[in-house]
């Protein structure tokens, strides 16, 4: 027989917490264009040996959910190198500007990838996309009220972005997509599942754009 079910209220309390270990040495061994590698010497206990662990040392990232007045959302086409495909993907980029506000960067990551701009931001989900190998931070976006750039400021898709095809969906064809295993990018998977969920009480429950974001690695 199963254990004793949780109550609900022990089912709300259900949330990740900063776990400060014992660091005995840090050591960048790989400086590359975007993110390091970092080797850190540390200990789970005072009574325990020490522990080696190599990760990427990431400076965090934005992705942003659009959806249209019609509940359709919008996808973006890219290639990958890594895993050597195209991917269906959403609005995504790097927090690399020291000091840049969230919000901030994902407006701009929404006009230079899919060249539009909105005017309502909520946060739909946060998480780490492989808290084993790297402290990589993203933050998902439903971004609303949605308005094309203006032609004059339009920007130049370069490399792998100047490739970049835009899809309409609906939500629910997108939801379908997750389930029989045709999309695979992180970020659209965890927005697109996030928003069908806040979607039960017309998204009521979801936090508004600036909230904070303690699990980003300029905040821990």
């Amino acid at each position: 027989m199963p254990g004793k079910p949780e109550t609900p209220n022990a089912a709300r309390q259900v949330s990740d917490e900063p776990s400060p270990r014992r660091l005995l040495s840090s050591e960048k061994v790989y400086q590359g264009r975007i993110w390091d590698v970092v080797s850190d010497s540390f200990q789970l206990n005072d009574d325990g040996e020490p522990l080696v662990r190599d990760y990427i040392d990431h400076p965090g990232a934005v992705a942003v959910l659009p959806m249209n007045d019609d509940g359709e959302i919008l996808l973006i086409k890219q290639y990958r190198h890594p895993v050597g495909m195209a991917l269906w993907e959403i609005p995504a980029g790097l927090l690399d500007v020291e000091g840049e506000d969230f919000v901030v960067g994902a407006a701009r990551e929404l006009a230079e990838e899919a060249d539009l701009v909105a005017g309502r931001w909520d946060v739909l989900s946060d998480f780490f996309n492989s808290p084993g190998s790297s402290s990589e931070a993203i933050r998902i976006y439903l971004a609303r009220d949605l308005s094309d750039v203006p032609g004059h400021e339009l920007h130049v898709r370069t490399d792998e972005e100047a490739e970049i095809e835009l899809h309409w969906i609906p939500l629910d064809d997108a939801v379908r997509a997750v389930l029989e295993g045709r999309l695979h990018n992180p970020s659209a998977v965890v927005g697109i599942l996030a928003a069908a969920a806040a979607r039960a009480d017309d998204f009521r429950g979801l936090r508004p754009g600036d909230a904070l974001w303690p699990a980003h690695p300029s905040q821990r």
